[in-house]
C-alpha cells in the first residue's frame, strides 16, 4: 500500500469518526508522530474529535517530554479515553491542562474511573494547596494570600479535571457527579475561610463563623458552575462574652464571610471559581451578611415569607463551624415542616413559580434549560410542593437531593410509578444536558444553543454520536413536554392545597389525639371512623401509601358535608373493591377535583354511593365534564350498545348499566351543584326517552325471533305521561307512558296486536326486572280505561275512545303527552290526533271548569297521605307541585287554542307564556315558578340524601341539613331551608287561590 492509498483511508476515517477540518487534522496527526492514527477511534467518541485533537497538540507542545505522553495515550486506553474525551467536551479545561500540562499526569490514575474521592479527602487536598491544615479545629492559611488564592484555583481546577474526566468516560450518574460537585464546593469554601482567616489576622480567631449552603450546594446536586448560595452565621468563640464582645464578634464575621466570598469570586491570573452568594439571608441584601443563632430564630418565626422555607429545605452545613452550622439546621427544620400550614403556602409557592416564567426574556424563553417551561424548576418545584405539604407525615421523603426525594415520593406513592420514573429520566437527562453545556467553557449557562456545531457538540457529548445535532434536539424537546405535563399535574394538584390547611398534629392519622381529632371534626361514630381509617392504611403496601396520602385531605372534606361518618364508610367499601384496579387511587391522587368530588358524593348523598357501590368503576366520570350528555348522542350510544348484543337479556342489562352510568352523572353534578333543576328534570327525561328507545328495538328484535317473523306485522310507538312528558322527572320517578300501534297494510290486525302486546309487556318486564342496575318502572295506568283497559291500542281506538268518552281529566293528563318513542310517522300521527281534545277550540265549559276544580278538591281532600302536614307535603301539600301544576294545566285547557306558547307538556315554559299573554301577571308567574323550583329541588335533594323517594319535606334534622347542603345552602344557615320553603309555599298558594279557585 502507497503513502498516498494510508492518507486517503485516513482521510475516509477522519470523516466517519465526525472530524470536520480534515486537513488541519491530518497536520495534527503528523506532527504527534507516526503512530498517532491508532488514536482515531478514541477520538472518534469526544465531542468534539477537531477540538480534541487540537488541544492534545498544544498539550504535547508544553509537556516535557511528548514522545511518552503519544506513548502513554498508545499504550493506556483509559488514559486516552479520559484525557481525550476532557479535551474534546470542555475547552476551559483544556486550557487549564495547557496552563497546568503536569496535571494531564491525574488522569492516569487506574482507580479513576472506579472510586469516588472521599469528602474528606477532597477537602484535605484543598487545605493543603493553601497551607492549612484540614484537621486543626480553625484550620487558617499559611501560604501568602495571593499565592493561596492561586493556588485554590489551581487545585479546584484539578480536582475538577479528574471529576470531568471519569464523568465523561465512565458513565458517572448525573446524581453522583453533583454531589461530587458539592462535596468539592464545600471543601473549596472552607479552604477559602482559611485564606480568610488569615488575611483578617489574629481577631478571625476570636469568632465561630458557621457556612450553610443552600440550593444545589446544600442539596448535594451541585452544578459544574453555578453560584453557592449560602448562610452565614456566628458566635463569639467565648462562650461567656458580654455584648459588647458579641457585637464585635458580628462585625469580625460579617468582615470574614465577606472575605471568603472575595477569595472564591475574584478574578485572578489563575482565573475564579464561582461567586458565593449570601442573598438568600434573612432580609436578603439588605440584612447582615452574618447573624447569630438568636437572630436567626427570631426573624424565622416573625418575618419570614413562606418561599424562604421552601430555600430551607436545603440547608447543610459545610464549612467553618461544622457544629453551629448543624444547631442552625436544627433549628430551622421543624420550622420548614410547618410552613405549609400558613395561610396560602401553596398559593404563594405556585404565583412565584409562575412570576419566574413571567420574568424570562422571550428571545430566550424556548432555550431556557432551567427556568422556562418543563425544565429543571418545574421538576424541582414540584417534588418540593410535595415534600413540603407530605412530609410532615412522612419524615422519609425530607431528602434535600431532587433525584433521591423524587425516588421516596415515588416508592412512598405521593407519585404514580410511572410518572415518577419519567420525571426521574427527564431530570436526569436535563440535568447531564446542563452539566455538558456549563462545561465546555466552565461558565454559569442554562441557555440551549441554536448553532449547528454547539449542539452537535452536546450531542456527541451525550453519546448521539450519529445525528448529533437532530437527537438531541428531539430528546430535549421530548423530556421537556413530559416535565411540562407531569409538573402540571403534581404540581397544580388540587389535593396538595387540601393537604396544607390541615394542621401537622392532623395530617398525622397515627396520632394517639385522632378520636378526639375526628369527634372534633364532626364524626358522629370516632370509634368505628377510626377502625375504617385502619383498614384503609393498615400494612406496607402501596396502596397503603396512597391511602395515607389521600385520607387527611378526604377526612377534612368528608367533614364539611352532612355526614361524614357515612362518607369515610363508603370511601371504605369503594376502596376494597377497587383497590387492586391500578388506576383508582392514583386518579384520586391526580386528576383535578376528583377525591374531593368523590368524597362530598359519598358523604351527602345515599344515591350517588348506591350507584358508586353498584359500579364502583364510575369513580372515573368524577375526572371529567358532569354536564347532561346530549340527546343525540345518548341514543346513539344506547342504540349501538343494544345492537352490540345478540340476546335481547343481554342487550337491556347492557342498556341498564348505561343508564346507571349516566344517572351518577346527573346526580354527581346536581350534588355537586353543577347542574339545575330544569336540568336535571330534561336530562332524566332525556336519558329515559334513548333508554326506552333501545329496549323496544332489543325487544322488537327478541319478539321477532321468538315468533319467526321476517317484519313486525306493526308499528310501535312510546307516548311520554305525566312529569316523563313535562321533561320534570324526578330522581323516584316511575316513566308513565302510553303504548300506541299501527298495524301494517297487510298484516293480521289480531296479529299485530298480539304482536304489540308482546313486546309492550317485555319491554316493561325487563326494564324493572331485578338486577345490578336500577330499575325503570314504565307505568301505563294512565291509558284509557286505567288497569281495566288494552296495554295497547292503535291509533284509531284511541281516536275513536276519546271521541266518544273522552272526559275533562282525560284532556287534562293529555297536556303533557309527548309521542317520544318509537315509529317517527305514528308519533306525529297521534300527537296531530290528540291535539283538539287538549287545547280546545272554544277552550273550557264553565261545567268543565267546575269540574277540574272539583276534582282538584277531591285529590286535596282524599290523596294527602294520613297524618302529613298539608304544608310540608312536597307534592299535594299547600303551595306544592300539584297546585302550580294543576293552575297552569286549567289555564292551558282554557286558553291553548287561542295562545301558542301555552301548547307545551313543560309546566314552566307554560307558566312562562301564560304570563306573557297577560293570562297572568309576571309577579304571579315567577311566584309560582319558584315555589316549582324549591319543591322540585326539595324532591331531587330527598332522593339523593335518603336514595329513596319521599314527598314529604325532611323531617330529621341530619336529613334536612343533607337536602339543603345539595340545594347549596352554607352549613351553618341549614336552618334556613324549612323556613324559605314555607315562605315560598305560602306565597304560591295565595296566587292558586287567586288563579286557580278564582
Amino acid at each position: 500500500m502507497t503513502p498516498g492509498d494510508s492518507r486517503q483511508r485516513t482521510r475516509s476515517d477522519l470523516l466517519r469518526l465526525g472530524i470536520a477540518d480534515i486537513d488541519r487534522a491530518l497536520a495534527e496527526l503528523d506532527a504527534l508522530g507516526p503512530d498517532a492514527a491508532a488514536l482515531l477511534p478514541i477520538l472518534g467518541h469526544t465531542a468534539d474529535p477537531d477540538a480534541a485533537l487540537n488541544a492534545l497538540v498544544r498539550l504535547g507542545e508544553r509537556v516535557p517530554d511528548r514522545a511518552e505522553l503519544c506513548r502513554v495515550l498508545l499504550d493506556d486506553e483509559g488514559t486516552a479515553m479520559r484525557l481525550l474525551g476532557v479535551l474534546g467536551a470542555s475547552t476551559a479545561l483544556a486550557e487549564h491542562l495547557c496552563a497546568h500540562p503536569e496535571q494531564w499526569q491525574e488522569l492516569r490514575d487506574p482507580t479513576l474511573g472506579s472510586t469516588r474521592p472521599a469528602a474528606w479527602a477532597m477537602r484535605a487536598g484543598l487545605m493543603a494547596a493553601v497551607g492549612a491544615e484540614h484537621t486543626d479545629p480553625v484550620p487558617v492559611a499559611t501560604v501568602p494570600h495571593a499565592q493561596a488564592v492561586d493556588a485554590l484555583r489551581v487545585e479546584y481546577r484539578r480536582q475538577l479535571l479528574r471529576l470531568a474526566a471519569r464523568d465523561l468516560t465512565h458513565h458517572l450518574g448525573v446524581d453522583d457527579a453533583a454531589a461530587e460537585l458539592a462535596d468539592l464546593a464545600a471543601g473549596t469554601l472552607d479552604a477559602a475561610l482559611a485564606v480568610a482567616r488569615q488575611r483578617l489576622g489574629e481577631e478571625s480567631l476570636g469568632v465561630r463563623l458557621a457556612v450553610v449552603a443552600m440550593g444545589k450546594c446544600g442539596g448535594h446536586e451541585l452544578n459544574y458552575v453555578s453560584d453557592v448560595d449560602v448562610i452565614f452565621l456566628h458566635a463569639p468563640r467565648d462562650a461567656d462574652a458580654d455584648d459588647t464582645a458579641a457585637a464585635a464578634a458580628g462585625r469580625v464575621a460579617a468582615k470574614l464571610a465577606a472575605a471568603m466570598m472575595q477569595v472564591c469570586s475574584a478574578h485572578t491570573g489563575a482565573g475564579t471559581i464561582w461567586p458565593v452568594d449570601a442573598a438568600l439571608r434573612p432580609e436578603g441584601k439588605a440584612g447582615p451578611l452574618s447573624r447569630t443563632l438568636s437572630s436567626h430564630r427570631a426573624y424565622y418565626e416573625r418575618w419570614a415569607e413562606p418561599w424562604e422555607f421552601q430555600a430551607l429545605l436545603k440547608a447543610r452545613a459545610v464549612a467553618g463551624d461544622l457544629a453551629l452550622g448543624r444547631d442552625f439546621v436544627a433549628m430551622v427544620s421543624p420550622m420548614v415542616w410547618s410552613a405549609v400550614e400558613r395561610e396560602g403556602f401553596v398559593e404563594a409557592a405556585r404565583a412565584m413559580r409562575r412570576r419566574v416564567l413571567d420574568h424570562l426574556p422571550a428571545k430566550e424563553a424556548e432555550r431556557q434549560l432551567k427556568l422556562g417551561s418543563g425544565g429543571l424548576r418545574d421538576v424541582e418545584f414540584a417534588v418540593q410542593l410535595l415534600q413540603l405539604v407530605h412530609g410532615r407525615a412522612d419524615e422519609s421523603i425530607r431528602s434535600a437531593t431532587t433525584l433521591s426525594a423524587l425516588a421516596r415520593l415515588t416508592e412512598g406513592g405521593y407519585v404514580g410509578q410511572e410518572d415518577g420514573e419519567a420525571l426521574h429520566r427527564a431530570y436526569a437527562f436535563l440535568r447531564q444536558l446542563e452539566h455538558r453545556i456549563q462545561l465546555y467553557r466552565l461558565q454559569r449557562t442554562h441557555v440551549v444553543p441554536s448553532d449547528e456545531a454547539s449542539l452537535r457538540r452536546l450531542g456527541r457529548s451525550l453519546g448521539f454520536l450519529k445525528e448529533s445535532q437532530k437527537r438531541l434536539e428531539e430528546t430535549w424537546q421530548r423530556h421537556r413536554r413530559e416535565v411540562s405535563r407531569l409538573h402540571q399535574k403534581i404540581f397544580y394538584r388540587p389535593l396538595l392545597t387540601a393537604v396544607a390547611r390541615i394542621s401537622s398534629d392532623e395530617v398525622r392519622l397515627s396520632s394517639e389525639a385522632a378520636g378526639a381529632r375526628l369527634a372534633a371534626l364532626g364524626y358522629a361514630d370516632p370509634s368505628a371512623a377510626l377502625r375504617n381509617l385502619e383498614a384503609l392504611t393498615a400494612g406496607v403496601s402501596r396502596a397503603a401509601s396512597i391511602q395515607r396520602t389521600l385520607l387527611p385531605a378526604m377526612l377534612q372534606w368528608f367533614a364539611e358535608c352532612p355526614d361524614p361518618d357515612a362518607g369515610l364508610f363508603g370511601f371504605r367499601r369503594l376502596s376494597e373493591a377497587l383497590g387492586t384496579s391500578p388506576w383508582y387511587l392514583a386518579t384520586l391522587r391526580d386528576e383535578g377535583e376528583v377525591a374531593e368530588r368523590l368524597a362530598r358524593l359519598l358523604a351527602t348523598s345515599r344515591y350517588c354511593t348506591d350507584l358508586l357501590e353498584r359500579e364502583p368503576a364510575g369513580v372515573r366520570l368524577l375526572a371529567g365534564d358532569l354536564a347532561p350528555v346530549g340527546s343525540a348522542a345518548l341514543t346513539e350510544e344506547m342504540l349501538a350498545t343494544a345492537r352490540r348484543q345478540e340476546e335481547g337479556e343481554r342487550a337491556v342489562r347492557a342498556l341498564r348499566a348505561v343508564r346507571r352510568r349516566e344517572l351518577l352523572r346527573i346526580a354527581a353534578g346536581d350534588v355537586l351543584g353543577l347542574t339545575s333543576v330544569d336540568e336535571v328534570g330534561f336530562a332524566l327525561s332525556r336519558l329515559t326517552d334513548a333508554t326506552l328507545e333501545a329496549t323496544l328495538e332489543a325487544v322488537t328484535r327478541t319478539v321477532l325471533a321468538q315468533r319467526g317473523l321476517d317484519a313486525a306485522p306493526t308499528r310501535i310507538a312510546i307516548v311520554a305521561m305525566g312529569r316523563y312528558g313535562g321533561f320534570e322527572l324526578s330522581y323516584g320517578s316511575d316513566a308513565d307512558v302510553l303504548f300506541v300501534h299501527e298495524p301494517e297494510p297487510e298484516a293480521d290486525p289480531q296479529q299485530a296486536a298480539t304482536f304489540a302486546r308482546s313486546v309492550a309487556e317485555e319491554v316493561r318486564r325487563a326494564l324493572a326486572a331485578p338486577g345490578p342496575d336500577p330499575s325503570l318502572v314504565v307505568d301505563a295506568d294512565l291509558r284509557p280505561e286505567g288497569r281495566q283497559g288494552p296495554l295497547v291500542r292503535t291509533l284509531d281506538s284511541y281516536a275513536a275512545y276519546y271521541a266518544k268518552w273522552s272526559h275533562v281529566w282525560e284532556a287534562q293528563a293529555l297536556l303533557r303527552a309527548d309521542a317520544v318513542v318509537g315509529d317517527a310517522g305514528l308519533r306525529e300521527r297521534f300527537t296531530t290526533m290528540i291535539d283538539p281534545l287538549r287545547y280546545p277550540a272554544e277552550g273550557l265549559a264553565e261545567d268543565d271548569i267546575v269540574e277540574v276544580r272539583r276534582i282538584k278538591g277531591r285529590v286535596d281532600k282524599e290523596r294527602l297521605p294520613r297524618g302529613a302536614d298539608p304544608n310540608l307535603h312536597l307534592k299535594l301539600g299547600r303551595g306544592g307541585l300539584a297546585d302550580i301544576e294543576w293552575t297552569v294545566q286549567l289555564l292551558q285547557l282554557r286558553f291553548g287554542a287561542q295562545v301558542p306558547g301555552l301548547r307545551t307538556t313543560q309546566t314552566l315554559a307554560a307558566l312562562d307564556a301564560a304570563a306573557e299573554a297577560d293570562l297572568i301577571t309576571a309577579d304571579d308567574a315567577q311566584t309560582l315558578t319558584a315555589s316549582w323550583r324549591m319543591a322540585s329541588r326539595v324532591r331531587n335533594g330527598m332522593v339523593l340524601a335518603r336514595g329513596r323517594a319521599s314527598d314529604q319535606f325532611p323531617r330529621s334534622i341530619l336529613e334536612r341539613r343533607t337536602v339543603a347542603g345539595i340545594m347549596g345552602y352554607p352549613p351553618e344557615e341549614s336552618d334556613r331551608l324549612l323556613d324559605d320553603y314555607l315562605k315560598v309555599t305560602r306565597h304560591a298558594r295565595a296566587v292558586v287561590d287567586r288563579v286557580f279557585w278564582e
